[in-house]
């Protein structure tokens, strides 16, 4: 029986691409996004046994429609397919419950058995992925109910850090010098009590701040 398969990417080159490279297999792709938005309701409306997220998408991300789909539909299998190998997409994908993570410069036999992983109900994560992230998961102070004070402008940092932008990119979304930024991070990296971003991304997302 064919693997029901539902892609989101907001560019059509990659979405040809993957129609491609699956034509010959069991894997059949029964419906296309290229928001986030979209995503979710073509999940939902169809009931693909796998679904394939890109993180940056318009009308909400990848790691967004991830997030909303598991609420309604917690057992579906979800992988991310991503450009960025960035570690704090790869924590909130595993905060999330992503069955696992995919870069777009992976081989076609690596999609094809991360497709048939996930839609076996498995986990397609490597170690390595999961060594990466474990420090961020395992860090005590994440999963108390401690409230931080945080002020505005740090909690709409902290949103942008967990998104995965860099200090650069927060510094143009707010409107405010580079060299803030880096202060505010040091400031919450402090309040919240962990080493580094990507333990304070995954905080983020356990507090539903993401």
């Amino acid at each position: 029986m064919a693997i029901k398969l539902l892609i989101a990417d907001d560019h059509e080159v990659v979405r040809s691409g993957l129609k491609n490279l699956l034509a010959d297999t069991d894997i059949k792709i029964i419906a296309e996004a290229s928001t986030g938005e979209q995503a979710v309701r073509l999940a939902l409306k169809h009931e693909p046994d796998v679904v394939m997220l890109d993180i940056r998408m318009p009308e909400g991300d990848g790691l967004n429609a991830l997030g909303r789909i598991k609420l309604d539909r917690p057992n579906m299998p979800i992988l991310i397919l991503s450009t960025y190998d960035n570690p704090t997409y790869v924590a909130r994908a595993v905060a999330l419950g992503a069955s696992g993570f995919l870069l777009k410069g992976a081989t076609r036999d690596k999609l094809i058995e991360a497709i048939h992983t996930a839609a076996a109900g498995q986990s397609a994560w490597t170690r390595d992925e999961l060594r990466r992230v474990t420090g961020a998961l395992a860090t005590p102070r994440l999963t108390a109910d401690v409230e931080v004070p945080l002020t505005q402008r740090e909690s709409e940092v902290l949103r942008q850090l967990a998104y995965g932008l860099t200090n650069k990119e927060i510094a143009l979304a707010l409107h405010i010098s580079y060299e803030t930024v880096k202060e505010h991070v040091q400031h919450i990296l402090r309040k919240v009590g962990v080493s580094d971003r990507t333990q304070a991304a995954v905080w983020a997302v356990r507090k539903g701040l993401v």
